[in-house]
Formats: C-alpha cells, structure tokens, sequence
C-alpha cells in the first residue's frame, strides 16, 4: 500500500508540473473581474502536463472548469459563508472559484489565482436567482470530495476514437452513485448542479412521432470543459485584452509596420521582398525556373559555339 501511495503522489506530481510558460494570455483579466457573474462557468486553458493530456483528448485547448460564486459578503446564507471560509479565509470583496483540482480536491479557489491565463466566461443565459442560490449550494456541498482521477482516465480512453476494450468494461464512467459522491471532476460537479435545477448543457434529444421533443439528462461524468463552450444554453463571453467594442478601432490597433511575421512570440521574422525570396518553388514553377536558369548559363557557350 505504500508503494501503490507513493506512486501515485509521485504520478499527480508530475501531471501537475507545468510544461508551457511560454505565450500570453488573450484576456482582460481586470475587465473580466468586474463583470463575472455567480455562477458563471470559468474555462481555463491550463500549462501543466496533465492539461496537455486533456487537450490531446479532447481536441480543445479547455483542459479545466471552475464555477464563479461571487464574494463572500455576497452570499447571504451564514451556513455557506462558515463552510467556505473552513477552506479559504477569504477577504469578504475577494472573488472566490470553486474547483475540484488534481491532488488537492475540491477547494474554494481566489479567482485572480487565474489573472496570467487565458481564461474564457461560459454565461447559462436566463438562469433564475433563485437557481443560481440552489446551484451555489451544491457545489459547496462538494467542497473537500477527492479529485476522481479514475474518472478522468475513464473519461479519456472512452474519448478516444478506437479503443482495444470495450468503453463500457471496468469503466467508472457508467457506476451509478446516488446522492453526492466521495470523489469528483470539475466538469462533473459543475455539470451535476445544473442538471439538479433541469439547466441544459448538452441534453440528449428525442424526437417523438407527433413531433413533439422530450428531453433526457446527459450522464454527468461524460461532461468536458469544452461542452459549455458548445453548448448552446451558454453564452461565452470574451474579455481581449484589446476591446474591439469601437467598429473602427481595428484600424487604430497599434500594428508593426516594418513587416515583421511572427510564427510564435520568440520567432519573428521579416520576409525577403517578392523576387528575392529563398524558399524554392515547388512543382512546375520549380522545373521552370531551374529550366530558365540553365538556358541563362548556357546561353555564351551556344552563341560561342555559333560562331565557329
């Protein structure tokens, strides 16, 4: 058992290790502080090893999701205010996440831990208050659950296109677990507490013979981030760091004009003029060229030849 401990404290270490500091965040981290909402779903591209991993399944640069509850002095039940701060002394202005994160659990988060990441708002549009008071309720009912890093593995070989075993074998994607579980995701846990208040993320749709629809809760622990980015029930929200709310400021922006093309922010380059470029021509054109610049060589030793 210790064995099976230590590798696995040794195994969410490296996962947890960031691999990509390089870049920049998109985002008006201010601008997004002032205008979050509770409840508003959080998506955030993460740097670790672990989000690699996620970005490589699910073909979205979202590899991890917090829900917003506001500030402490926002929430009015003393009950909710007492549980949080048991995990985070927060300043009553701080805004505060909730999240459940890989070897840590599911923990009350400030939310400008996340000011130097590129970070997205997904908004449920038309949510009631009183909604928003049930859906903050339980997810900090969650608060202390371990990360479900099974269920994130599951999650990952039933998301890939071919698979030796059956995705349904051994997979604690399918386990039905009434009530609060012990272990979470953080799409799972934001996932359930809409589907608790009958929000729609991604609601499997059927079509009945006299037209009518009826709709059916998605299983839970299939959810991603990037489902509430798709989803047609969010509004997503985007704060750049440049605003574009002017039509015409996008003539204003302050472009390089000596030419410089970067393919990264630490690999920047100015093309050669049209004519003198050093890429070679491909295909025909290439044949051509290398037929012109032969004729071009040869040309003194025909016309020497001729006149002999």
């Amino acid at each position: 058992m210790a064995i099976r401990a230590g590798l696995g404290k040794w195994l969410i270490n490296w996962l947890n290790k960031e691999t990509n500091l390089g870049g920049q965040a998109f985002c008006d981290f201010k601008r997004l502080s002032l205008e979050i909402l509770p409840c508003d779903v959080v998506l955030v591209e993460g740097r670790t090893r672990a989000s690699q991993l996620i970005k490589t399944v699910t073909q979205s640069i979202w590899t991890h999701s917090a829900i917003y509850i506001g500030r402490l002095r926002d929430i009015h039940n003393d009950d909710l205010r007492e549980r949080i701060l048991e995990f985070y002394p927060a300043h009553p202005n701080e805004r505060l996440l909730i999240e459940p994160l890989l070897g840590k659990g599911t923990i009350v988060t400030p939310l400008k831990k996340y000011m130097h990441d590129h970070l997205r708002i997904c908004r449920p549009r038309g949510l009631s208050v009183p909604d928003r008071h049930y859906i903050t309720r339980h997810v900090v009912g969650h608060l202390g659950l371990d990360y479900n890093i099974r269920q994130l593995l599951d999650l990952a070989r039933f998301s890939m296109p071919y698979t030796i075993l059956p995705r349904r074998w051994r997979s604690s994607l399918f386990e039905h677990q009434p009530g609060i579980p012990n272990k979470t995701v953080c799409s799972s846990m934001i996932a359930s507490a809409f589907t608790e208040v009958q929000y729609p993320i991604h609601p499997i749709v059927h079509h009945k013979k006299d037209g009518r629809l009826r709709l059916y809760k998605r299983n839970t622990r299939m959810y991603m981030p990037k489902d509430f980015d798709t989803s047609p029930y969010f509004d997503v929200i985007k704060y750049p760091f440049i605003g574009l709310d002017d039509p015409s400021l996008y003539r204003q922006l302050p472009w390089d004009n000596n030419g410089m093309i970067c393919n990264t922010e630490r690999d920047c380059f100015i093309p050669p003029p049209i004519g003198r470029t050093s890429v070679p021509a491909v295909g025909f054109l290439n044949k051509k060229a290398k037929f012109a610049s032969t004729k071009q060589r040869i040309a003194p030793v025909i016309s020497w030849l001729a006149s002999r």
